[in-house]
């Protein structure tokens, strides 16, 4: 895990950590080898923060945002029947510990059963401006997840309108009165037999977005039960990639964390 600085234009791009580059340059020229699976065990932990809970990492903090990469398994924030047990709490009790104590505010999400880079603002001015570069799509987010089945095409854009019901499902529906606009490229990086590696960028950040999108396409994500995967284990979904500028300096920040383990098994 790690974060690469790009400074203005003009000057050299610096690469904080070895893993960062191996990474990047995977992602950036459509290759996906098995060392770059492997090398997250040798990362080293000089931008890292362990909070004990989850073995959450906060990748990157200052006086304005802190981002961080979130484990399976823990909601973002809370709902009607978790309200201590999130990303969001436990953040903010590592705030709060600050002198003088700092604030917290959400900026975007990630489905309790995803892992990956997330940004959270310190301020309501530095909310405002990095959700308003999500909603111009000028911060790019980027995933890595495994679906079943062999996908044909290298590449695919899905756009439809999304919608959920009464149970909280989400699905596709052409009523746009009813749906919210939902845009996911898809980019296939490695193929098997009956599974798939893909990388996804997001021009919208609907709920259960990717995941959707790919089960409508036949290509439900392994381990995502509620679409229709029929393997019952953790979602292979990874929030990889984060690009954003800096609310304060418009410093551009590029982010990265490779995939679990258990991605280098199924891919």
């Amino acid at each position: 895990m790690g974060i690469i600085e790009t400074p203005q234009k003009g000057h050299a791009r610096h690469l904080a950590l070895p893993v960062t580059q191996l990474l990047f340059f995977h992602i950036r020229h459509n290759s996906f080898a098995g060392e770059l699976l492997k090398s997250q065990r040798r990362t080293s932990a000089r931008h890292q923060k362990p909070i004990s809970e989850h073995r959450l990492q906060i990748i990157f903090e200052d006086s304005d945002i802190i981002v961080v990469d979130k484990p399976e398994g823990l909601l973002t924030i809370a709902t009607e029947n978790e309200k201590s047990r999130t990303l969001y709490a436990r953040l903010f009790e590592h705030v709060k510990s600050h002198q003088p104590p700092e604030m917290l505010f959400i900026v975007h999400r990630l489905d309790r059963e995803a892992s990956g880079l997330l940004v959270f603002a310190k301020s309501v001015s530095a909310k405002h401006h990095l959700q308003q570069q999500f909603k111009e799509h000028s911060a790019r987010r980027t995933y890595l997840a495994v679906t079943e089945r062999r996908m044909t095409r290298n590449t695919q854009t899905i756009e439809s309108y999304l919608a959920q019901n009464r149970i909280h499902r989400c699905y596709s529906t052409k009523d746009r009165s009813k749906g919210k606009r939902a845009v996911t490229h898809i980019r296939v990086l490695k193929r098997s037999t009956n599974r798939t590696l893909v990388e996804l960028t997001l021009e919208t950040g609907r709920k259960h977005q990717i995941r959707v999108h790919l089960a409508e396409q036949g290509h439900p994500i392994i381990g995502d039960r509620v679409y229709g995967s029929a393997k019952d284990r953790r979602l292979a979904l990874h929030a990889v990639k984060l690009a954003l500028k800096h609310p304060r300096t418009g410093k551009l920040l590029e982010f990265v964390s490779p995939p679990p383990p258990f991605f280098d098994s199924l891919a």
